[in-house]
């Protein structure tokens, strides 16, 4: 490797680090906790068979399921966001939340529904009511069983907050751009923010097995 590569490193690590730790994380993170909360209302609504509302989440997960990411965000922001003036972090949130959602609301319903009748029974029997049961007795299991491939989603969504770059948000992968059509050596920048992200996904994945561990997944 050449002085001049060095000094580009050099000049454009941190630059993007910052970008993934400021934006990039902080992005996917309030994004997946949006999903959740739109997982679980959907896995509920169709557990519950609740009419109409159980049609239109078996919709919505079908639909978001079915459709790529950069399609649906770009639906969302040139199709909505950007004509009525609401701002592209918000557009942005929004598909990924709700894409997150789709595909976490199949996680969390099997989550809930691998949970023994009995537990319900039992909860009832000492006279709890629904919403104590649920979430005092089905919640905890159910999160111990869907805290793995949740875990995984995330990870995905931390290296698919690279899209936003399209929509010109200035994000880890924009500012890679940004440095790469400036000095031309797209194999090495391209390279570089290869491996922050890989840096980001390896710390992720070791959080999880410390959160699988402290759960006791799969542990009797």
């Amino acid at each position: 490797m050449s002085e001049r590569h060095m000094e580009i490193i050099g000049r454009t690590f941190w630059p993007m680090l910052e970008k993934g730790l400021l934006y990039s994380v902080p992005l996917a993170v309030v994004s997946f906790i949006l999903g959740i909360v739109i997982a679980v209302i959907a896995a509920l609504v169709i557990i519950n068979r609740i009419p109409f509302f159980k049609q239109l989440a078996d919709i919505y997960i079908w639909v978001f399921r079915g459709t790529p990411l950069l399609v649906q965000l770009f639906i969302v922001y040139w199709g909505i966001c950007n004509p009525l003036g609401i701002d592209k972090w918000i557009a942005s949130i929004t598909a990924f939340s709700l894409n997150v959602g789709a595909y976490s609301a199949e996680t969390i319903r099997a989550a809930i529904l691998s949970i023994p009748k009995g537990q319900w029974e039992a909860g009832y029997a000492i006279g709890m009511n629904y919403r104590q049961v649920f979430f005092q007795v089905i919640i905890p299991q159910a999160a111990k069983v869907s805290v793995p491939p949740l875990f995984n989603s995330f990870i995905s969504l931390v290296k698919d907050t690279s899209l936003a770059s399209t929509i010109m948000i200035s994000e880890m992968f924009r500012k890679a751009q940004e440095f790469a059509s400036s000095n031309f050596e797209y194999l090495l920048i391209y390279s570089e923010v290869a491996v922050v992200y890989l840096m980001f996904c390896t710390v992720l994945n070791g959080l999880q097995k410390v959160i699988e561990v402290k759960l006791r997944v799969g542990k009797n």
